[in-house]
């Protein structure tokens, strides 16, 4: 089991009335309320953290958000790109990129291929529809978010796999001349990622071999998620997938005792407890309707109600010390066979002191415990399918 160090570099200085008051932490709170000199200590705090971790040992991941005080990471091309050159071992995730709201697919696989480059070969590829949330920042349609990231999806891996130019007549983009340099560093391109939470979207992941990643889901639908993409695989008549096709994010810390981890671990609920407004997290025809229907009913007011210790049980919140994280990562290995755990381990005011602790402890005493896992059911994966006829 691989371990990465985790952030979506939050600004946790909003007060909760102003929230209250918006009735959403996304979107619509003023960003008057973000003071750019707090933020630029943030932002630097974030960083020195990540480059912290990969003197660790542990490899990295970030993600971009946009309009939310839950995420200030909004360009993940920087936050790459300030990374590449100052770390030196790590595998850097990019989970991910919002295909269906960038403007530009090809402008995607020229920032990764040249981070990829520069890196000499340490990026992952990360791909991701983007949350509900971003359909307004974006001012895109939510009910052609999956036909745009497709095809987004397409356009960026015939940049990188064709060695000549091409031109690309699709249904959302349109160019005489694709040719990209630099090429990625690793060929015929970069490992892909993909993240979701709904079974619908698992089958065009287990088609490519893609590795799964799953945020903040119980137990019980993680293993429902992996399910449909063993099944998708052997129905395929496709390899059985290993661990390492799949990835976890959860929110981890570790703490000399457990007391003292769960007193300081419950820092992290800033992140689930902030608000969501259904006008923003359930756009119409951003989901499957009957999914659409449950998200609806249960997106008023904050995003995770369930208590610090349920969320425990269900494998959302992990805490503890080294010895409950090692008991606590290997019944998530038993009970879903996850090979990479993302730990989200700064997610609001929790201080650098205590994020730097956990991540010594962890790296120092549960991650040679737990490094093991998974590792002899670890498959190759698949070569890169072809694309559709769109590309010409």
């Amino acid at each position: 089991m691989k371990a990465y160090f985790f952030s979506e570099m939050p600004y946790p200085y909003v007060p909760e009335d102003v929230e209250r008051g918006y009735a959403s932490s996304r979107v619509v709170v003023p960003n008057s309320y973000c003071d750019p000199v707090e933020m630029a200590d943030l932002y630097n705090r974030y960083l020195d953290e990540y480059e912290y971790a990969d003197e660790l040992g542990l490899d990295l991941m970030l993600n971009e958000h946009h309009q939310t005080l839950t995420c200030l990471d909004a360009a993940i091309s920087v936050s790459a790109g300030a990374l590449v050159r100052r770390t030196k071992r790590a595998r850097i995730v990019l989970l991910g990129t919002p295909l269906p709201h960038r403007d530009n697919p090809v402008r995607v696989a020229e920032e990764v291929a040249m981070l990829d480059c520069i890196s000499r070969g340490r990026i992952v590829s990360g791909f991701v529809r983007g949350v509900p949330t971003e359909i307004h920042p974006s001012n895109t349609n939510p009910v052609l978010n999956r036909a745009r990231f497709e095809e987004a999806h397409d356009l960026v891996l015939k940049a990188w796999t064709t060695p000549e130019p091409f031109n690309w007549e699709g249904r959302f983009w349109h160019y005489r001349y694709v040719n990209p340099w630099p090429r990625p560093y690793q060929q015929p391109h970069p490992p892909i990622w993909i993240s979701g939470s709904s079974l619908d979207n698992v089958p065009w992941v287990a088609d490519r071999g893609y590795v799964f990643a799953t945020f903040l889901t119980p137990f019980e639908w993680t293993n429902a998620l992996i399910d449909v993409y063993k099944r998708r695989r052997a129905e395929q008549g496709l390899s059985a997938p290993g661990a390492d096709r799949f990835a976890y994010l959860a929110l981890c810390h570790t703490a000399e005792t457990d007391a003292q981890a769960q007193a300081e671990g419950e820092q992290l609920l800033w992140y689930l407890r902030r608000y969501r407004h259904p006008r923003f997290n359930a756009p119409p025809g951003y989901l499957p309707p009957r999914v659409q229907a449950q998200s609806i009913l249960g997106a008023a007011g904050k995003g995770y109600a369930d208590s610090y210790e349920t969320l425990q049980e269900k494998g959302i919140v992990m805490v503890g010390s080294p010895v409950t994280m090692i008991r606590r990562i290997r019944t998530l290995y038993e009970r879903c066979g996850i090979g990479h755990l993302l730990m989200m381990n700064q997610a609001g005011s929790m201080p650098d002191p205590q994020v730097r602790r956990s991540l010594e402890l962890f790296t120092r005493e549960v991650y040679p415990a737990i490094r093991e896992l998974g590792e002899s059911a670890a498959q190759a994966p698949p070569a890169p399918t072809g694309v559709p006829a769109a590309a010409n």
